[in-house]
């Protein structure tokens, strides 16, 4: 899989815009490409998708913790200190900022997408 460099703008912009069906789509795209990144087989983001909504948001708090922990995991994999993104994640989403939490998490995607 590719991993496609986005403009974080952009993906906030077309967000608001679009009232979070683009943001819907960057959820599926965030979920891809951290599996690729991380280098796992993981929950695709059309099924992580289909499970947020299923348990009424339940499972994307969990998947935001695991977001952080595939970032983590590729940090480790290109010699760069992980950090405790799977907890920082967390608490933006619990704390209805997860819009930040997409936008980091494409910062550290956007870091490998020439890498791989």
């Amino acid at each position: 899989m590719s991993i496609r460099r986005r403009s974080i703008g952009v993906c906030i912009l077309l967000s608001i815009v679009t009232c979070g069906i683009y943001g819907l789509y960057w959820f599926i795209c965030l979920t891809d490409e951290s599996n690729a990144v991380a280098g796992e087989q993981g929950t695709s983001g059309g099924m992580a998708l289909l499970l947020s909504i299923v348990t009424c948001g339940i499972y994307y708090f969990y998947w935001s913790y695991k977001l952080g922990e595939k970032m983590d995991k590729a940090r480790t994999y290109n010699n760069v200190a992980p950090g405790s993104l799977g907890i920082v994640f967390l608490l933006l989403s619990i704390f209805g900022l997860g819009i930040i939490t997409y936008a980091l998490a494409q910062n550290e995607i956007n870091k490998y997408a020439t890498v791989l």
